[in-house]
């Protein structure tokens, strides 16, 4: 298993800064979203792409890929019954990918839940097609470049659609792809009725990536949750993917984070080791 982190908890910081704070805490691993390269995707430069592959790998980071793909972007809806933003949406997700394999990541996290929310007189079911359908247009793009789209279930705080692992299951089965598969989130199931282990083991077939917060929106161990069993269930389904730490509370600044979920992430393995 191994330690990423997202980069937009550094703010405004200039990625050097950001990236040698959190190689110098022992991850090996960053996590980029796109917004804090440009507003939009196409306006990432090939020298911008070139710059940050180059800044990571002198670092000894790997770039894991996107997350927060559609978050401050105008115009793309993965859910909307407008067959032309679907499709501007599909071309995008491509754009993504491309954004993705240039700078040497091999995975994105598709959350995004403003633009995935059910719109007025949509159902879920109906919301389920029109993503697929939206996805669909990517895949070739996502077989070209050697990118997984991990589907991200997100808790009914965040908003109503895809708000289970099940759901999200489902909804790549339905698009039928070994490119698209899923990702989980401490945050987004700990408001499911399944316990977390049991939905990390019932999903493992199809986990890509994971996230590691808290409900609280800070890191693992700086809330209520107990990892220690997360993490088992974890290393029982040989997951050998990425654990990122995203949060959404930065308040007590990304160092001290960073620190404090590390700190977490190793006890709960030494807890695992010596069980």
């Amino acid at each position: 298993m191994k330690f990423a982190f997202c980069n937009e908890m550094f703010g405004d910081r200039p990625f050097p800064e950001a990236f040698a704070a959190a190689r110098n805490l022992g991850y090996t691993g960053i996590e980029i979203a796109p917004f804090t390269l440009a507003k939009d995707a196409h306006s990432v430069t090939a020298a911008q792409r070139e710059s940050v592959k180059s800044l990571a790998a002198d670092l000894g980071l790997e770039i894991v890929g996107l997350h927060w793909l559609l978050a401050k972007t105008e115009g793309y809806y993965l859910t909307t019954p407008d067959p032309g933003v679907r499709r501007r949406t599909g071309d995008y997700l491509g754009a993504l990918t491309h954004l993705c394999a240039d700078l040497g990541g091999k995975l994105m996290v598709l959350g995004s839940p403003v633009q995935r929310n059910l719109l007025p007189g949509v159902t879920h079911e109906q919301a389920m097609d029109f993503a697929a359908e939206t996805i669909r247009q990517a895949v070739p793009v996502l077989e070209e470049r050697g990118i997984t789209l991990a589907l991200e279930p997100l808790g009914p705080a965040e908003g109503n659609f895809l708000n289970t692992a099940a759901l999200g299951i489902e909804l790549a089965e339905r698009i039928d792809s070994p490119q698209v598969r899923l990702h989980l989130d401490i945050k987004a199931m700990s408001t499911e009725a399944i316990p977390i282990p049991d939905i990390i083991r019932q999903s493992a077939p199809w986990v890509a990536h994971f996230h590691a917060n808290d409900p609280n929106l800070l890191g693992p161990g700086m809330g209520e949750v107990d990892c220690a069993p997360i993490f088992a269930a974890l290393k029982e389904i040989d997951y050998q993917g990425w654990v990122s730490v995203e949060v959404f509370d930065y308040r007590p600044g990304p160092e001290r984070i960073l620190e404090e979920s590390m700190a977490c992430m190793r006890r709960c393995f030494l807890q695992d080791a010596a069980s």
